[in-house]
């Protein structure tokens, strides 16, 4: 079995394959779907977006302090993080050389999934696709792909434990949609953190957008999912 094949997509492609009248889950049936059309869902459709994260600072020392912490955190959304921090350019290096350049900024993409949609779960299917191992398949799930660091272990439940109130689902004039769960696995391309949320929030198309945001770490995760282009076979999926 494949497991996760983490792609990098250009705009045009994404947008080709999201919005094109021709994409596969509006035309064939799954059992016609080539390895192409399965990777173009999983990777770049509706139900699937690549995004790229945004870094928070690190806590200086005395802010650590202050919260009651010593040394800087580790471990799921703060290994494999670069701080390159931009230095000002110089008219000349003190210790000789070329003078200081900025260092540029680091870029870490994600690959945000409704893992619990009926088009990304058959997709998984007819790539051989081997997603994560969840506990669980009730409610609507949303896993994020490409989380830095290849070492994570132990139970997935407690190395999610800390983001739990750390993300939402947000819909214009209605509550803030909480998981009921959080779970990290170790993949070969990086960290899975997976996102399970009630189904009693009964998200319907007339919500029209849906927001999911989340804080991993330093990892900070934003994406708008259109509810109107998430209908497979005359109905929303999710």
């Amino acid at each position: 079995m494949q497991t996760i094949r983490f792609l990098s997509l250009t705009f045009g492609a994404c947008a080709a394959w999201m919005f094109g009248a021709e994409a596969a889950w509006n035309t064939k049936a799954v059992a016609n779907w080539t390895d192409q059309d399965a990777q173009q869902i999983l990777q770049a459709s509706p139900w699937s977006k690549v995004v790229v994260a945004g870094i928070a600072r690190r806590e200086t020392e005395s802010e650590r302090r202050e919260g009651g912490n010593m040394g800087q955190p580790h471990g799921v959304g703060y290994e494999g993080i670069d701080d390159r921090k931009f230095r000002p350019e110089a008219l000349g290096n003190p210790l000789g050389g070329a003078p200081y350049t900025p260092a540029p900024t680091p870029v870490i993409r994600l690959l945000v999934r409704w893992e619990s949609a009926l088009p990304i779960r058959a997709a998984e299917f007819k790539a051989h696709e081997t997603g994560p191992p969840m506990l669980s398949d009730e409610g609507y799930t949303i896993a994020v792909y490409g989380v830095p660091g290849k070492y994570f272990k132990g139970d997935p439940k407690k190395l999610g434990e800390p983001f739990k109130e750390l993300v939402a689902l947000k819909r214009e004039g209605k509550k803030d949609v909480k998981p009921t769960s959080v779970e990290v696995f170790q993949l070969e391309g990086g960290a899975a953190v997976v996102f399970r949320f009630p189904s009693s929030a009964e998200i319907s198309a007339r919500d029209t957008l849906i927001e999911f945001a989340a804080l991993i770490g330093r990892l900070q995760v934003s994406q708008v999912f259109h509810l109107d282009q998430m209908q497979y076979q005359g109905k929303l999926e999710l």
